[in-house]
């Protein structure tokens, strides 16, 4: 599906990483390299020709972010990436001495170590939701940790490590019941399926442009603007200002509020390339293709007894995790690689989902829009071909 689109995939490789990070569609590539070409210049800052159209691209392309969330633009931040998005908000939200902050058995370390350093700094208290055997998360335990001191509640909407897709919109109002904020990480959703902030009614949503088909130093923090202005600046430079003088420093209004300095204007475009590239296709054909194709290979790799899949949640995204019985998962990663197929190994930033599952490594396969099923029947061929061979070798 599109493979040709994306020039890196022209080599004999199987390309099974993309819960890391997605490979660039050529209009991505084109459009990027078009505009430091043609109409490169600062943004905000001048009234020449040049630096007009700048702005006005940059500013359509915050329009494009808005518009594939179903946002509004002045919603819309431009951070480097869903970890700076979540830190934004960890820095700048206005917790007090005794507030709770929930989070999940299965989050990325980007969406427990800024909380970690937010409640030791405002003497919060940082609670985390449990995990079932199946990967699940236990649903009474959340009911029962919420209450009216929980502040806020930060959950990966797709859990990186082993795939778990959370129920998120009845989580999001069982936590407004309480009057709790809520961040969702989107990171392993936001190129997989349609999302509609609307509907869920999150307070804040983070994801990022790689992950999304476009360039790596930009993504974004969507937030309701009552819960942008409840967050203090949290970097000062140009741009977020609106007085200054050495006697006080007065600020403007969000988004601009939360993006000090020069921005990331040719990231910008090259995401709003690949946002139009994703829309051009269609979100839902992306999940249904994406479905099939897990699914697929997930009923090929149940049939080898040589590994252990980890995690069977009732809802699963595009990624599956598993590990050899015998031998180390780098091992096998290492003969994969030899044999051209690129999939993740180690602790996936999710070392606590690593030790409910009495694991230090997994190996980790995801999938994109240009993957196919040719490509799921090379890699279990192959890793047929390892495990034997590790195997032979203990």
């Amino acid at each position: 599906m599109h493979k040709e689109d994306f020039p890196v995939l022209r080599k004999p490789i199987i390309y099974l990483d993309s819960a890391a990070t997605t490979q660039k569609p050529q209009s991505v590539i084109d459009a990027i390299s078009h505009f430091y070409t043609h109409h490169y210049a600062t943004v905000h800052r001048a009234i020449y020709q040049l630096a007009a159209h700048s702005t006005f691209l940059y500013n359509e392309a915050r329009e494009t972010v808005a518009s594939f969330i179903h946002a509004r633009p002045h919603e819309i931040v431009f951070t480097r990436g869903t970890t700076e998005s979540i830190n934004l908000v960890a820095h700048s939200f206005p917790f007090k001495e005794g507030d709770e902050i929930l989070i999940s058995a299965l989050e990325h370390h980007s969406n427990i170590v800024p909380w970690q350093m937010a409640a030791k700094r405002h003497k919060a208290l940082l609670k985390v939701i449990p995990a079932l055997p199946n990967g699940d998360l236990d649903q009474t335990a959340y009911k029962k940790l919420l209450s009216p001191q929980t502040r806020l509640v930060a959950l990966g909407w797709i859990a990186n490590s082993i795939g778990t897709k959370h129920p998120i919109k009845e989580m999001i109002a069982l936590a407004h019941e309480q009057g709790a904020k809520v961040l969702i990480d989107a990171a392993q959703a936001a190129a997989h399926l349609p999302i509609n902030v609307q509907d869920l009614s999150a307070d804040f949503l983070a994801f990022s442009s790689h992950k999304c088909y476009g360039p790596t130093g930009i993504g974004v923090l969507y937030g309701k603007m009552a819960a942008l202005e409840e967050l203090h600046p949290w970097q000062g430079g140009g741009d977020m200002i609106d007085t200054v003088s050495f006697a006080e420093t007065t600020y403007t209004s969000p988004p601009l509020r939360f993006e000090a300095g020069t921005p990331m204007i040719a990231e910008a475009i090259g995401f709003k390339t690949a946002l139009d590239y994703l829309s051009t296709i269609g979100l839902q054909t992306i999940q249904k293709h994406e479905e099939t194709l897990t699914a697929y290979c997930l009923k090929h790799l149940s049939e080898i007894s040589e590994i252990k899949i980890i995690g069977s949640p009732k809802e699963r995204g595009s990624l599956i995790s598993f590990v050899p019985v015998e031998g180390h998962p780098l091992d096998l990663a290492s003969w994969l690689d030899l044999k051209g197929v690129c999939l993740r190994s180690g602790h996936l930033c999710a070392q606590p989902t690593l030790q409910l599952f009495d694991c230090s490594s997994l190996l980790r396969v995801s999938f994109g829009l240009y993957n196919t099923e040719e490509d799921i029947d090379t890699f279990i061929s192959y890793l047929k071909e390892g495990l034997q061979k590790m195997s032979r070798s203990n």
